[in-house]
C-alpha cells in the first residue's frame, strides 16, 4: 500500500471526528491568514524606514508564498479542494497592526521597531498554529502532512529569531532616541513665541523710555 492511499484510508477513517474536524478547520484557517499576511507584508515592505528590515520582509513574504503552496498541498493530500476560512484571530492582529503603525512617525526608526513588535505578534500566532496542527497530524499518523506543517513552523520559528535580532542589535536602541516630531514642532513654536514675546516687550520698554524723555 503507498502512502497516497493510506493517508487516503486514514482521511476516511478519521474525518468526521470533532478532533479531525478542528484540523480542517485550522488548515482552512491558516490558508486564510497566509495569504492576508503575504498583504500585510507588501505594505510593510514599503513603510520600513531601514534596508535591513525591508529585506528582511521581503524574503519572508517570499516564504510567506511558499507557506501558501504547501498548505495547498495539505488540501490535494486530504483529497479537498483549497479553501480559505476567514481567521477572525489573524484578521484583528493585522487590523491592529496596520493602525498602529499608521500612528508612527514615517522614515522612523520608531516605525521600524512598531512595524518589527506587530509581525512578531504575527509569527507567534502562527506558531501557536502550525505547532498545535503539526502535533494533530502525528496523532492521526498523517507523517506526510506533518512534515510540511513542521517545515513551515521551522521557518516562522526562524523569522521570529531574525525580527528580534535585528530589533536588539540598533533600531530598538536608535528608536528610543528619536524625539517626537509633533514636541519638536511645539517647542519650536514656543521658542517662537517667547522670542515674539520678548522683542514686544523690548519694543515697549525703549518706547516708554523715549516718552519720558520727551515729557522732559
Amino acid at each position: 500500500m503507498n502512502s497516497t492511499s493510506s493517508l487516503s484510508q486514514k482521511v476516511l477513517k478519521n474525518k468526521y471526528k470533532p478532533l479531525f474536524q478542528f484540523f480542517i478547520d485550522g488548515i482552512k484557517d491558516l490558508y486564510w491568514a497566509e495569504k492576508a499576511i503575504e498583504t500585510l507584508l507588501k505594505k510593510n515592505k514599503s513603510l520600513a524606514y531601514t534596508e535591513e528590515l525591508s529585506d528582511a520582509i521581503e524574503d519572508h513574504e517570499q516564504q510567506t508564498h511558499k507557506h501558501v503552496l504547501r498548505l495547498e498541498k495539505i488540501f490535494h493530500a486530504l483529497n479537498m479542494k483549497p479553501e480559505a476560512k476567514k481567521c477572525e484571530a489573524m484578521a484583528g492582529i493585522i487590523k491592529e497592526a496596520e493602525e498602529t503603525v499608521a500612528t508612527t512617525p514615517e522614515n522612523s526608526m520608531t516605525r521600524d521597531a512598531v512595524i518589527i513588535i506587530c509581525a512578531q505578534k504575527v509569527e507567534h500566532y502562527e506558531i501557536a498554529s502550525y505547532g498545535g496542527l503539526l502535533q494533530i497530524a502525528l496523532t492521526f499518523n498523517m507523517e506526510s502532512i506533518a512534515d510540511l506543517l513542521e517545515k513551515t513552523l521551522l521557518e516562522e520559528e526562524e523569522t521570529d529569531l531574525l525580527l528580534s535580532d535585528i530589533a536588539e542589535s540598533y533600531i530598538n536602541l536608535e528608536a528610543a532616541e528619536e524625539d517626537d516630531d509633533e514636541d519638536n514642532d511645539e517647542d519650536d513654536k514656543n521658542n517662537k513665541e517667547s522670542k515674539g514675546d520678548h522683542k514686544n516687550k523690548s519694543t515697549s520698554s525703549a518706547t516708554d523710555m523715549k516718552k519720558g524723555e520727551n515729557a522732559k
